[in-house]
């Protein structure tokens, strides 16, 4: 069995050249300040991307824990949405009456918090320096690039700001934690029990956000691979991995091994992974020269090799075309924003360390900046300076307007967009807002939301589309309709009505 890396060292003990307790203090003090940022973020919680599907998953559980159907749409079929997690926010949901609002945002809270423990721990597999932990928290926030990326899964501070109560923040919170327990349990005797948990642990992770246990799964392998454990282990490790296979094979909300051959839209979507590619992660190539400073005192450096794993997948995917495999970036970011944080306490001598640590400051610096427009999820966009207002990305407006009228089930006709938000409430629409491999008849019901909404449908064929799927109300903007069948009720931000059918 491999022994701790040499830079681990008990609590209390120093390394050679440490920073004071007063130096060290600088960044968590920074740290404490991007937190308390994201507490106030959650109690606006903003609404962007896709918390309306998660809104709209809790409402579903909330009402049917067994059997809640499709999440967006009138239909008997299973979805990817139910995980773990959000079945117990479902329960949650039901047992206290809260909104699904309040829910999110508890929800924003124990993520926040399980991430923040979890990068702690493991952190500490990788150094005993008191502001190692407070650094990487700085690193896996700003040291991206000078352009934003907004994406589940990524922890960038304006994605995170937007995603924090999704359950992507919640999964990353258990890989963290799985890779803390994993390297430990390489490090020193673990019972059965240890690694079975580690085996539920990590089956959970990929129920809870699929991409982000991808990520969690390359990472543990990392992990693994560089320990070289003693053959007694493998034992421990297989038993491990069934389990996790068990869980996964058994879970009854839907079939987690049918996902892998989901294709087609997916990749499409996440084309825009790969896009503006050196903008928005330049900066991180600090820790991708840190990372090369660690295999070079060390070739079975973990960060190393989870670095070299998460970028063999994601170049993978670039060349092949299989562009959703670009989720597994963080694979490769994590590793290198991590190494960054630690090299700046750990390098030797002292004169390296210095350079490296104003290198990594400006570099911070930079990212904060770029990423200043989160302030504004606060304070709202007109009190944010015109430099910070361009990197702004206004949140959505709700569809609250229609709740008087519309009630939970009820079936709505709207485009695309209006789509995403509605079912938040608990009204189904017509066609899916996003793409939903389990749902078979998917095409055709987006083609009955285009031929409704397009000007040429004869007015017959129109009641028919509303009559096929029950459709009750309909959510349109532009000029108002004046079709027969509908009765104006309600209107909205931005041109928009809500029309009542009148069967």
């Amino acid at each position: 069995m491999r022994a701790a890396p040499a830079e681990v060292r008990p609590a209390g003990r120093a390394a050679p050249g440490q920073v004071t307790g007063r130096r060290a203090a600088a960044p968590r003090l920074a740290a404490a300040l991007v937190v308390v940022l994201l507490l106030l973020v959650i109690a606006r919680l903003p609404w962007a991307g896709d918390l309306g599907m998660h809104a709209a998953t809790i409402e579903r559980l909330r009402h049917n824990l067994m059997h809640p159907g499709n999440p967006l749409v009138a239909a008997d079929t299973p979805s990817p949405y139910y995980s773990p997690w959000m079945v117990l926010l479902g329960c949650v949901a039901d047992v206290t009456g809260l909104s699904v609002f309040v829910v999110l945002r508890l929800a924003a809270l124990a993520g926040l918090g399980l991430l923040l423990t979890g990068v702690w721990r493991y952190v500490r597999t990788l150094s005993a320096h008191r502001a190692a932990p407070a650094l990487a928290v700085l690193c896996l926030v700003l040291l991206w690039g000078t352009a934003l990326i907004n994406w589940s899964g990524f922890l960038a501070l304006n994605s995170l700001a937007l995603t924090v109560s999704y359950p992507s923040v919640f999964a990353l919170g258990l890989a963290f934690h799985f890779w803390a327990s994993l390297t430990r349990a390489l490090r020193t005797p673990t019972g059965w029990g240890g690694w079975l948990g580690l085996g539920a642990l990590w089956a959970v992770t990929l129920l809870c956000h699929q991409f982000t246990g991808v990520v969690a799964t390359l990472g543990g392998l990392a992990t693994v691979l560089v320990a070289r454990p003693a053959p007694a282990l493998w034992p421990r490790l297989g038993a491990s991995a069934a389990l996790g296979l068990l869980v996964l094979w058994l879970w009854p909300y839907y079939d987690f091994f049918a996902l892998s051959s989901a294709g087609g839209d997916l990749e499409e979507v996440h084309r825009a992974l790969y896009a503006h590619f050196a903008r928005r992660y330049w900066l991180t190539l600090i820790g991708v020269a840190a990372l090369g400073r660690r295999w070079r005192r060390d070739r079975w450096d973990p960060l190393a090799a989870f670095f070299l794993l998460g970028t063999v997948v994601c170049l993978a995917g670039w060349a092949s075309g299989h562009y959703s495999w670009g989720r597994a970036l963080p694979a490769a970011l994590i590793p290198a924003q991590l190494a960054a944080a630690v090299e700046v306490v750990e390098a030797r001598p002292r004169a390296v360390r210095k350079r490296w640590a104003w290198v990594l400051a400006g570099a911070l610096a930079l990212g904060a900046w770029t990423q200043a427009g989160v302030i504004g999820y606060v304070v709202g966009r007109q009190a944010l300076p015109k430099a910070l207002a361009v990197d702004y990305t206004p949140p959505w407006a709700g569809y609250h307007w229609i709740t008087p009228y519309v009630r939970y089930g009820d079936v709505v006709m709207a485009r695309a967009f209006p789509s995403r938000l509605i079912p938040a409430y608990g009204p189904y629409t017509v066609a899916p807002g996003y793409p939903d491999f389990f749902l078979p008849d998917e095409s055709r019901r987006s083609d009955a939301v285009e031929r409704y909404f397009a000007r040429g449908t004869p007015g017959a064929e129109r009641w028919d589309l509303l009559r096929q799927y029950g459709v009750r109300w309909v959510v349109d903007e532009g000029r108002p309709r004046r079709d027969p069948e509908l009765r104006p009720v309600a209107h909205g931000p931005g041109g928009q009505a809500l029309y009542a059918v009148v069967r």
